[in-house]
């Protein structure tokens, strides 16, 4: 591995396809039989750092379609969370199903799983029939493992009942020195970020495209009021960009002056502080308080001269939900993912049907949109947003402090990189952008 290491180091990125593969690297994995070790707990007490172990894992058989990239940075998403502390269900189930899928996919199902579903690095290995990139190529990945074999997915691959998210429905991911990739998964990286920014946007950028810009999503367009709930983390960084550089009007809704003060700097000028205001959406575990959310309303009429959100760019669920479909505007929409307080949404109807508001489930990206998301960042339109940076070994650490939402932005990790900001090969274009490129360092 140091020899991979020190070829991309050198810049002598095709010398890499001359070096052998090793037969084992270091991966950040949780194992088959310990799914059962939070049993019991409450989900806030699940400690990710003793479910995740960094060990050698043998390389995966490079399959037709597939490449295998040296990840030099990853970054850590909430659905590592979810893989590591075992919930909503084991991730071991999503493999043992795809391992059935066909002799190519059997691989991915092991005891152990691979996690992480982002990554910037050199592609090191390409398998059969890959045209679009070679050993050399200097890369990000989006997260959309996909067959294409079934005809729902030729219009919108999301919709294809073989999509998966890579790391997550899949074993290998990005939090490892190496990852197994479908080569139709890799963009190109942008030259002016070091590794660990480019590795930072991947998932959460094109996420947010989907749910915010694209016809799939809610087809943003200049002018609109957008509520943008945890403005200041990984999904809603990106989402806060986004609507500035749409033309649209962010309202961020954060939790402390800190981030307040992060929104702020991107541009943001109508904030909302939740720990500030108090706001308590549930009076009891079983019932909304549905004042609350009057109050809430009118804090968002005040801060916009008396207008609604068009759109609510919703992703915690269950805490927020029921606030969110309240305060959409007569016609507006509730784009929704992820759901990270919890699936279980209750909100009352009356707010939806009456007022012909329309709710709308996203899910990451296709292809084309994930491709546009990376196109603004190298075009240096938007940009990544990265908080701390953590090593391999520490990924268990950084993984709960996300689970704690102790985090802001983006949680990077270095896989291969020795250190940060190394990587960079458009210094000019880095360069101009270095002011904002320093603010998004939250």
């Amino acid at each position: 591995m140091d020899d991979i290491r020190n070829a991309i180091l050198s810049g002598d990125y095709a010398a890499v396809a001359d070096l052998p593969v090793p037969e084992t690297y270091q991966g950040m994995v949780v194992r088959a039989d310990e799914v059962g070790m939070f049993d019991g707990l409450e989900t806030r007490d699940k400690d990710p750092r003793k479910s995740l172990h960094l060990q050698d894992v043998p390389t995966p058989e490079l399959g037709p379609g597939e490449a295998i990239v040296a990840v030099m940075a990853s970054a850590i998403n909430y659905n590592t969370v979810w893989t590591s502390i075992f919930e909503p269900v084991s991730t071991f189930s999503f493999l043992e199903r795809y391992g059935k899928y066909s002799s190519l996919t059997k691989k991915h199902d092991q005891p152990f799983h691979v996690v992480g579903s982002d990554l910037s690095g050199v592609v090191l290995r390409t398998g059969a029939a890959v045209r679009s990139v070679k050993p050399g190529d200097r890369v990000v990945a989006h997260c959309l493992n996909v067959e294409l074999t079934h005809p729902d997915g030729h219009d919108d691959s999301m919709l294809d009942p073989e999509q998966r998210i890579w790391g997550f429905e899949t074993n290998y991911g990005g939090l490892g020195e190496l990852a197994l990739v479908k080569a139709n998964q890799l963009m190109p990286k942008p030259a002016h970020l070091t590794w660990e920014e480019a590795a930072a946007s991947g998932l959460v950028h094109s996420t947010a495209y989907r749910q915010l810009v694209s016809a799939n999503g809610a087809n943003m367009k200049q002018g609109d009021v957008v509520l943008i709930w945890g403005a200041a983390g990984g999904l809603g960084s990106y989402a806060t960009q986004l609507v500035l550089n749409g033309g649209g009007i962010p309202v961020c809704v954060v939790s402390s002056p800190r981030k307040a003060e992060l929104v702020r700097s991107m541009g943001a000028e109508l904030v909302i502080d939740r720990s500030a205001e108090g706001f308590r959406f549930w009076s009891d575990e079983h019932t909304q308080d549905q004042r609350e959310w009057k109050r809430f309303g009118g804090l968002v009429r005040d801060l916009t001269g008396g207008e609604d959100p068009d759109i609510v760019f919703e992703h915690p669920g269950r805490e927020t939900f029921g606030a969110s479909v309240y305060v959409a505007r007569r016609g507006g929409t509730i784009v929704t993912c992820a759901s990270t307080s919890g699936y279980e949404h209750v909100y009352d109807n009356r707010h939806l049907w009456m007022r012909l508001k329309r709710i709308v489930g996203t899910h990451f990206a296709n292809y084309r949109e994930a491709w546009e998301a990376n196109r603004l960042i190298a075009k240096g339109m938007v940009h990544p947003t990265l908080s701390t940076v953590y090593g391999l070994d520490e990924i268990g650490h950084a993984v709960g402090e996300v689970h704690a939402n102790r985090h802001d932005g983006k949680v990077g990790v270095l896989c291969l990189a020795p250190q940060p900001d190394l990587g960079v090969t458009d210094p000019t274009t880095r360069e101009r952008h270095l002011p904002q490129l320093t603010r998004f360092h939250v």
